[in-house]
């Protein structure tokens, strides 16, 4: 069944129920919901999979992810015995991209609403698994870019981590770099990001930065803990005024002078409220 799981192909219908119609390739049978009327004997072509119940099913609606076909899909879930749960369109099964295609460390792995690059691959068990792409897919991809793309802002999703920086993928299909100066704090696989065009490299990908414009910059500091808050997931932090210079300096990395003139500026823009022992973004 292997070499049908994932795949396109076209199947000829042999049964039907009050539900399903029953369709057969290669000896294979696949469940395929009452989605439109079909005939027995019709051939029919659609795409075959293995749901969450383990049962083969066969579906009219194609996704675009499948063997040999790449396309971004939305991270649903994480599991850290497991890896990413990506939702390719099937109503019954998202894709797992496994924990050893994930980051080795564990806070630069997607969340749920991030966005993976991939396609499938079926193991010696018929199990589906997502995989990701590679750095030669994304190339391929890609547009060149222009010195005339000097400061504009773009929205990318960051495919590749690596000790000199992240890469991402814009909208509009350029590659970005981006060095670990121009960020406060180093993006997860899959994040969607606000990135600025601060260069054009020869090979036409292009320098970006995370880092706000000079004019709108607060300062260094007060950025970086604004960052920290929005990326948390309750947009709240365990610190405050009164923590320790200690703790201030493992957490923050700079001393709780630095640290109280930044939350200083933040609550005098109203950007952060202080509560006992943390500090949060401000909703409204």
């Amino acid at each position: 069944m292997d070499e049908l799981l994932g795949q396109v192909f076209t199947a000829l219908v042999m049964d039907e129920n009050e539900t399903h119609y029953f369709v057969q390739k290669n000896g294979v049978t696949f469940r395929l919901s009452k989605e439109k009327e079909l005939a027995i004997g019709e051939m029919v072509e659609g795409f075959g999979y293995v749901n969450q119940k383990k049962e083969a099913v066969f579906t009219l609606e194609i996704p675009q992810v499948r063997v040999g076909h790449f396309a971004f899909g939305e991270v649903t879930d994480v599991r850290r015995d497991l890896g990413a749960f990506v939702d390719i369109g099937l109503p019954d099964k998202d894709m797992v991209v496994s924990l050893d295609e994930m980051p080795t460390m564990k806070e630069l792995w997607p969340k749920k609403g991030d966005r993976l690059m991939i396609s499938i691959r079926v193991d010696e068990k018929d199990r589906m698994w997502g995989t990701l792409a590679d750095e030669t897919l994304f190339h391929s991809l890609s547009r060149k870019g222009s010195a005339e793309m000097q400061n504009e802002n773009k929205k990318g999703t960051i495919y590749r981590l690596k000790v000199a920086g992240s890469f991402l993928i814009t909208e509009d299909l350029y590659l970005g770099f981006v060095h670990p100066s121009e960020r406060y704090v180093e993006p997860r696989l899959g994040e969607v990001v606000e990135a600025r065009v601060i260069g054009v490299r020869p090979d036409g990908v292009l320098n970006m930065s995370l880092k706000p414009r000079s004019h709108e910059m607060i300062n260094d500091d007060a950025a970086m803990i604004l960052t920290m808050l929005e990326r948390n997931s309750e947009h709240k932090l365990p610190y405050w005024d009164k923590s320790s210079p200690e703790e201030i300096k493992q957490f923050f990395g700079i001393s709780k002078g630095q640290f109280k003139r930044a939350i200083g500026h933040l609550l005098k823009e109203k950007r952060i409220v202080q509560e006992n022992g943390s500090i949060r973004l401000k909703t409204n």
